[in-house]
């Protein structure tokens, strides 16, 4: 699950580019997983679909289009109504799209915090969400120093080794962490790792009693982080800020989180839409 160092160096002399254009330069898609989004597609203008109808969109025989429709039920993409026997959308589709919505929802709300943060300390500014036992990053800021950590947007990380995850984390009851967390010992990416379900529930914590958490060379070498909680009408979300340990060395990074803590508190004492949780 490791990624590669994240450290990011800028050149003055720019880089060549080559732009190939025509037929060799796109990849032709499996048939049958482009027949199967092209029916998805179809729900997008249609309310009901017949097998009927599905082949003769993609030119293709009734007994193909009947399996791609018996595929999409199967994975909850369609469901059948049992009377007519035509296809809706199924409940699938509607999580995918509140999920969606709700993503695009909690970044809007989050960027003034990572504006904020990103003009004041310039560094690496990134929004993070839990997904389980994971951190998934949504959005980021990049700092503008030639040598900086660089974004991380759309990656997802074990939790218990990021800064944004372990915040989030301490949010939840022991129960719930417990329940993420069934071994004893937990996956790592560096040598500094958090490695064991009795750590984890320690550094949750001292996250907990000091409002933010901390990360030292846990995700990644080279790379130091702090984040805190944000609460925004019922989403949870971190911010963090990240840099290279040559500007927030180890032993450093709790007076990067006091003013990551800071920032977030001056802004939202202007808003009082949006509090802070830890």
């Amino acid at each position: 699950m490791s990624s590669p160092a994240r450290i990011c160096i800028d050149s003055t002399t720019p880089a060549a580019s080559v732009e190939m254009k025509g037929p060799a330069m796109e990849p032709k898609p499996v048939s049958s997983v482009d027949n199967a989004l092209h029916v998805l597609q179809l729900f997008k203008s249609r309310r009901v679909l017949r097998v009927a109808d599905v082949a003769d969109d993609l030119g293709v025989a009734r007994s193909t289009a009947h399996r791609l429709l018996v595929a999409l039920v199967q994975r909850g993409f369609a469901a059948q109504e049992p009377v007519t026997r035509a296809y809706i959308p199924g409940p699938e589709l509607t999580e995918i799209g509140l999920a969606v919505v709700d993503m695009l929802d909690v970044r809007g709300r989050a960027r003034p915090f990572m504006t904020a943060l990103a003009d004041e300390l310039h560094e690496t500014v990134s929004l993070v969400v839990l997904e389980g036992a994971n951190a998934r990053f949504l959005d980021a800021i990049e700092s503008p120093h030639v040598v900086r950590v660089s974004a991380r947007t759309g990656q997802v990380l074990p939790a218990h080794c990021v800064s944004g995850g372990k915040v989030l984390l301490s949010i939840l009851s022991r129960e719930a962490v417990d329940s993420l967390y069934p071994d004893d010992e937990l996956p790592t990416l560096t040598p500094q790792s958090i490695s064991t379900k009795k750590q984890l529930f320690q550094a949750l914590d001292e996250i907990r009693e000091r409002g933010y958490s901390t990360n030292e060379l846990e995700s990644e070498p080279d790379v130091s982080a702090a984040a805190v909680a944000l609460e925004m009408a019922g989403s949870l979300a971190a911010v963090t800020v990240a840099a290279p340990t040559s500007r927030v060395p180890m032993g450093s990074t709790g007076s990067l989180g006091v003013e990551v803590q800071r920032i977030v508190a001056n802004l939202r004492n202007g808003d009082g839409s949006t509090t802070i949780s830890a």
